[in-house]
């Protein structure tokens, strides 16, 4: 017998635990069902033997993401300002990394002024784009290193109308690593859980979806649940690996099948002491080669001294797998190459891979990796019936970020009171 609900969400990072909010709020029978032992999705949090709890998944917010803000400020997180004083080191050095950097922002705002219609960029990759612009060989590899640290792919697998369109919805004014939260922004995720008053169920992973006439069934391990509208809040990638039954139309089909997860591992380095500000440098450090290497310093009281460090794109494709002794030796040697002898001297270390996760597919989040997928985001926008298709990657802003998570949960909650969620059964 199914047990049955107004709306069923798929998957309880912050997208699907932002559209279960809404509707709870609002009066709704709302269940979300995830399919690992916690929620969070790509935000989560590891513990160091002391106790220390750090993020290993999405960590950095800024003023401008007013929403995950404002629940930041409601849920009473302690904010802690991303330490940048010192100096910021481009690895291997360069002659003018200012310079090149500054080239490497014109670059970019050169591609957001871009129109993504434009049939002249047709069948265009990044990488074909950049190599046909007239600027200095370190701002190519600036621009490179960026956008393979922050889109996690190979820059030669993105469209260039898909980067221009997803660029654009990225608006902030501060730095994106203004701060993080000192509890972890993972256990906000906890908190937003629990004021759903036990209506989130982890260990339920999904494998299909049945459209009936007026009701949508969900089968979640041995449980056959049943709603009239039901929110798919995971990544495209691991949308397409939940059976619908009947098939969902071919445009939809398509519009999931463009997508690939980002490349990422994420390590928290700890020291004894914040040695690198002893030579005057901020812990900031980007790489040029390997591209998509970047660090920072997350130095806070309650952790001490500690490095983050993010390998993304290319560089973690080709990690993938590797041996954590491996893999540790090669980050802690990066750091020591720029930072001193004494960064191979890590307290403790704790490594994240994202590239292949079970659940998540990947991160900072997927992209769509079809020169020709135009429609896949409004298409998956759309829905199918009483289905709704949320992510962050979906967001009309911040996609990819906590931020766009939030919106694009509260957008897919809104779509369902529009369509009659209110006279729910």
């Amino acid at each position: 017998m199914a047990q049955h609900h107004d709306v069923i969400v798929v998957g309880a990072g912050f997208t699907g635990l932002s559209a279960a909010a809404v509707l709870f709020e609002r009066g709704l029978d709302v269940v979300v069902l995830e399919a690992q032992a916690r929620v969070g999705g790509r935000v989560a949090a590891q513990t160091f033997a002391d106790g220390g709890r750090v993020d290993t998944g999405g960590q950095f917010v800024c003023d401008d993401m007013t929403n995950v803000m404002a629940l930041i400020r409601r849920y009473g997180k302690t904010l802690v300002q991303t330490p940048v004083e010192g100096a910021f080191v481009v690895q291997p050095a360069i002659d003018a990394p200012d310079k090149a950097y500054a080239e490497s922002r014109s670059l970019r705002l050169r591609m957001r002024a871009l129109n993504p219609r434009d049939p002249a960029i047709d069948g265009m990759s990044v990488a074909d784009w950049l190599a046909a612009q007239p600027v200095s060989a370190d701002a190519a590899r600036a621009f490179r290193s960026t956008v393979e640290g922050l889109w996690c792919r190979p820059i030669g697998e993105l469209p260039l109308w898909y980067l221009v369109s997803n660029d654009r919805r990225i608006t902030n004014r501060q730095s994106e690593i203004e701060y993080f939260v000192g509890e972890t922004i993972h256990s906000l995720a906890d908190d937003m859980a629990a004021g759903l008053d036990g209506r989130v169920l982890t260990g339920r992973p999904v494998t299909q979806i049945s459209m009936r006439v007026d009701r949508v069934q969900v089968q979640a391990g041995e449980a056959l649940l049943s709603a009239r509208h039901v929110v798919v809040a995971v990544p495209p990638v691991a949308t397409s690996r939940i059976g619908f039954e009947p098939d969902l139309p071919a445009a939809l089909r398509r519009a999931l099948s463009v997508w690939r997860s980002g490349a990422v591992i994420k390590a928290l380095v700890r020291y004894p002491r914040p040695f690198w500000r002893e030579r005057g440098l901020s812990g900031m450090v980007s790489w040029l080669d390997p591209s998509g290497l970047f660090a920072c310093d997350v130095s806070h009281d309650g952790l001490g001294a500690a490095l983050v460090v993010f390998v993304g794109g290319p560089l973690a494709i080709a990690a993938q797998g590797m041996p954590p002794a491996s893999l540790e030796a090669m980050i802690l040697g990066k750091l020591a190459d720029v930072l001193g002898e004494p960064a191979r001297t890590a307290t403790a270390i704790l490594l994240r891979d994202w590239t292949g996760d079970a659940w998540s597919g990947g991160g900072y989040s997927d992209t769509v990796c079809d020169l020709r997928a135009k429609d896949a985001e409004d298409v998956l926008r759309s829905g199918a019936g009483r289905i709704q298709f949320a992510c962050s990657e979906l967001s009309l802003s911040y996609p990819g970020y906590i931020e766009g998570a939030i919106v694009a949960g509260r957008m897919a909650a809104e779509r369902i009171m529009a369509a009659g969620g209110e006279n729910a059964l």
